[in-house]
């Protein structure tokens, strides 16, 4: 897959940070329910990112 379809992944978890806490997660009570979903979330980014970003180099100036 190309790396700007793994962003654009990237985005879309963002995007579900900002709407599953205000949507699917209104009716909860506790502030646990959106503290689970935004570390899990958070996880995905890294997890994602370290993907992305496996493949780069450094170009010194040796």
């Amino acid at each position: 897959m190309q790396r700007s379809k793994w962003i654009w992944l990237v985005w879309t978890v963002v995007l579900l940070c900002y709407l599953v806490p205000y949507t699917l997660l209104t009716n909860v009570q506790t502030w646990l329910g959106s503290f689970l979903f935004w570390t899990i979330a958070g996880l995905v980014i890294i997890a994602l990112n370290l993907y992305i970003t496996k493949d780069f180099e450094e170009h010194g100036n040796d």
